[in-house]
């Protein structure tokens, strides 16, 4: 039988899987089903979520008339409390599939196939048209693998993201540990064979408020690939330069872990804050926006910090 772990707390799911491995040569099968089950609901009913419907209202009221879709999901991690929008619905990631890319390089350095400060050699060939860092590089060049990770990251460099798709072992190798990991949605389309009807939808990744969100938590809980290496990747995600949207509601002071991305008709944004009184995650996504201007006003943009500063003063 194959469990998934993201439906537990850590300890309580260690605990059950300590007590039927004990139990599993001494007591007869239906007696262990049944200790199992019974294990099982007493985890899920102390870990079942509650709807903030107050939260919902608010949330609900901001987001009516926008001109577009719009996915939500937020997790009150204090209060065990979220609010779902369109939570389930798949939306593109834009820049948001940079995280599983981070994912599937950190197992890779997890297993030993990668090394964090492993040094690669920059080619021309590798250049994708816009503003990169990276591309600025002259041929046969070398650079760290972490600091790739760093541009990719923090500053969402493209070049520098598709190499590293590419050193990842691609998108088809990245969309099986995505399943391997329990998402169904998550995936990368771009330069991924049989992904191609995908990316005339979506473009280079697609995902669910609900799973993008999910996997920030469980990155922040530890529980996704575990320690030390849900730890550096919480620090990857904790040097955005990209802070004028979400980020900029929350106070400086206050840790917080981001990856968003945007194009001209979807915006979206990931968020892990932690602060004094409150620690919650928050995942926005938008597409079919009729306002594709890449000002600072940006309905979708403005919307997101709406949203964030609604969620910061409400668990304030």
């Amino acid at each position: 039988m194959q469990t998934n772990s993201r439906f537990f707390k850590g300890k309580a799911y260690q605990y059950i899987m300590f007590r039927i491995k004990t139990l599993f040569f001494c007591v007869p099968l239906q007696p262990l089903l049944l200790f199992f089950l019974l294990m099982l609901g007493m985890v899920h009913a102390s870990t079942a979520q509650k709807t903030d419907k107050k939260l919902t209202k608010q949330i609900t009221e901001i987001i009516s008339g926008f001109h577009g879709q719009v996915g939500i999901y937020v997790h009150d991690l204090h209060q065990n409390k979220v609010v779902q929008i369109l939570a389930d619905t798949v939306f593109p990631t834009a820049s948001m599939v940079k995280i599983p890319i981070m994912i599937m390089l950190m197992d890779k350095i997890k297993s030993g196939t990668l090394a964090y400060h492993q040094t690669f050699t920059y080619s021309d060939s590798l250049v994708y048209p816009g503003e990169d860092i990276l591309a600025s590089f002259k041929s046969n060049e070398t650079i760290e693998l972490s600091k790739l990770m760093l541009l990719m990251l923090s500053l969402s460099d493209n070049t520098a993201s598709l190499w590293l798709q590419q050193i990842a072992g691609g998108g088809t190798r990245i969309n099986a540990l995505m399943d391997s990991l329990g998402y169904q949605q998550t995936r990368v389309n771009s330069r991924t064979i049989g992904r191609e009807k995908n990316k005339n939808t979506y473009g280079w990744g697609q995902t669910t408020p609900h799973e993008m969100a999910n996997i920030m938590e469980r990155i922040v809980n530890g529980h996704l690939l575990g320690q030390p290496f849900d730890t550096k990747m919480l620090r990857l995600l904790g040097r955005n330069y990209w802070d004028e949207e979400a980020i900029s509601q929350i106070p400086a002071n206050v840790f917080v872990a981001s990856k968003n991305g945007a194009v001209d008709a979807s915006r979206s944004e990931v968020l892990f804050v932690n602060g004094k009184k409150a620690s919650y995650i928050f995942c926005i996504c938008t597409n079919h926006n009729s306002d594709q201007s890449w000002e600072p006003n940006n309905e979708a943009w403005e919307l997101s910090r709406k949203i964030s500063k609604l969620l910061w003063d409400y668990y304030h």
